[in-house]
């Protein structure tokens, strides 16, 4: 298993978390307990996890290009609801599983 992650900074982590699962929730499996929420996708999962400073971000999945791809589709869906204050800063690692 292959995991990329990063930690963005913003005050409105959980709105976004809840809002990107509810948007997502039409046509993947998703799961939001207040403001911690997963995504099911085809050939891998997010997890996003919000605090008072951000959202810790993490995407585990086989191929890590596909994984690359997904961070970016999921960068750009949550900069999309964080309009006023995107583009927000995304630096993405990979971390050892």
């Amino acid at each position: 298993m292959n995991v990329i992650a990063t930690h963005v900074a913003t005050d409105n982590g959980g709105k976004y978390v809840r809002q990107l699962c509810k948007h997502w929730s039409h046509k993947l499996e998703t799961q939001v307990e207040g403001d911690i929420g997963t995504v099911t996708f085809p050939t891998a999962v997010a997890t996003m996890a919000a605090d008072g400073e951000g959202i810790t971000i993490s995407i585990t999945g086989e191929d890590r290009a596909d994984l690359e791809r997904l961070a970016q589709v999921v960068a750009t869906h949550i900069d999309r609801f964080a309009f006023r204050e995107a583009p927000l800063a995304y630096d993405w690692q990979w971390q050892e599983q």
